[in-house]
């Protein structure tokens, strides 16, 4: 190998620091930053709009909901506009078209409803006495005495006028009116632009995502979409055909407010067990009240056991089957968790931060699992 001159060497100009190509790290307290950082902004816009957000935050969901649609229509050759107003148009048509149907039968139900307060109060009082006078006979007047009894029976009538008069106000408030007419109005219109430009949006998101954790974060992006679209799309088709199902089973039985109370139970039931329960007691309450013997009772208790069956052995399992990794109960708490800490906006947004903490909790108890904290042999 012939030797190498020196001077040759030195002549060779050495390469800049400033042209050498620099490997950027970024550090763990960076990391921890940026997402503290996120989830602080993300708090503080939730605190400062929850006011206004709720329309936004339905309009993506519809959005969302609407997305696999109109991308079959897109792929047939339907340009994404157009594919985006035809879905917002037919669910407005199809809302339209149930509001007009049903409108005149609810509003003649919900005064039935009104002009029988007095009666289901006086019925109530009724059975209060009656049972505080059983409960008087049965362990004698120290336990329960006459002004109990008294005082019982007499609250237990008013209970009813007051819950008429607290959801009339809720339904007169101005506030109300406005959020109503917020979500009818706006929700379409941004519903329509979020469904046209969504897979821009993923796209432009996707390209923001940190170069050293994208298939972690595309993967547990991917389960979260999995398990919420079952969730979303599958309790949407539930809560209809049980909603379908109870109002004309309860009205074919003869209960006179059956479409309002079967209405209600179907469109309750996205929360676990709620929509079963308020619809039964309520079901059988009216029925007592209502039929003068024990035949038009049992009718109604039989539509609510058929429910009932075809809701846990044909309903869900069709519809939502395994897919779903939520539990009942994380579904009920996350709900109530919202809804306490930001009304409506938190119940609407409940459903895909539980589905997302499940997804993130799993991911990390896995990687715990496979992580020395957890393999390291105990000490000798």
């Amino acid at each position: 190998m012939p030797a190498v001159d020196q001077d040759d060497v030195m002549t060779v100009p050495p390469r800049s620091v400033e042209s050498a190509p620099r490997a950027f790290h970024a550090t763990r307290a960076q990391r921890f930053a940026l997402i503290f950082g996120l989830l602080v902004a993300f708090w503080l816009a939730l605190q400062l709009f929850a006011s206004i957000l709720a329309p936004f935050v339905a309009a993506a969901v519809l959005a969302y909901a609407l997305d696999p649609a109109a991308t079959r229509l897109t792929r047939l050759g339907m340009p994404r506009g157009a594919a985006a107003l035809l879905m917002i148009v037919t669910v407005l048509a199809a809302v339209l078209l149930f509001a007009l149907l049903l409108y005149p039968l609810v509003v003649s139900q919900i005064g039935i409803l009104i002009t029988r307060i007095p009666q289901y109060a006086t019925l109530l009082q009724r059975w209060a006495r009656e049972v505080l006078t059983h409960l008087q006979d049965s362990f004698g007047t120290e336990v329960v005495n006459d002004k109990l009894r008294d005082l019982v029976s007499s609250q237990a009538g008013s209970m009813l006028s007051i819950l008429l008069s607290t959801v009339t106000g809720l339904i007169g408030g101005g506030f109300a009116i406005f959020n109503l007419l917020s979500l009818a109005v706006v929700t379409p219109v941004v519903g329509f632009y979020l469904l046209r430009d969504w897979p821009t949006t993923m796209r432009l998101i996707d390209s923001w995502l940190p170069h050293r954790y994208q298939n972690v974060i595309r993967a547990q992006a991917r389960e979260v979409d999995r398990i919420l679209s079952a969730w979303v799309r599958g309790q949407a088709l539930c809560c209809l055909f049980l909603a379908l199902y109870y109002a004309g089973g309860l009205t074919v039985a003869g209960l006179d407010l059956g479409l309002i109370v079967g209405l209600t139970a179907g469109l309750l039931s996205f929360i676990p067990y709620v929509g079963s329960i308020t619809g039964g007691v309520t079901s059988i309450g009216l029925a007592l009240a209502q039929f003068p013997h024990w035949r038009g009772v049992a009718v109604v208790a039989a539509v609510l056991v058929i429910g009932q069956i075809l809701e846990g052995y044909v309903i869900y399992p069709r519809f939502l089957g395994d897919r779903v990794e939520l539990p009942a109960v994380w579904v009920i708490f996350a709900l109530f968790a919202g809804g306490a800490a930001f009304g409506f906006l938190g119940v609407m947004l409940a459903v895909p931060a539980a589905a997302t903490i499940g997804v993130l909790a799993r991911f990390w108890l896995r990687r715990y699992l496979a992580s020395p904290l957890y393999l390291d042999p105990p000490a000798a």
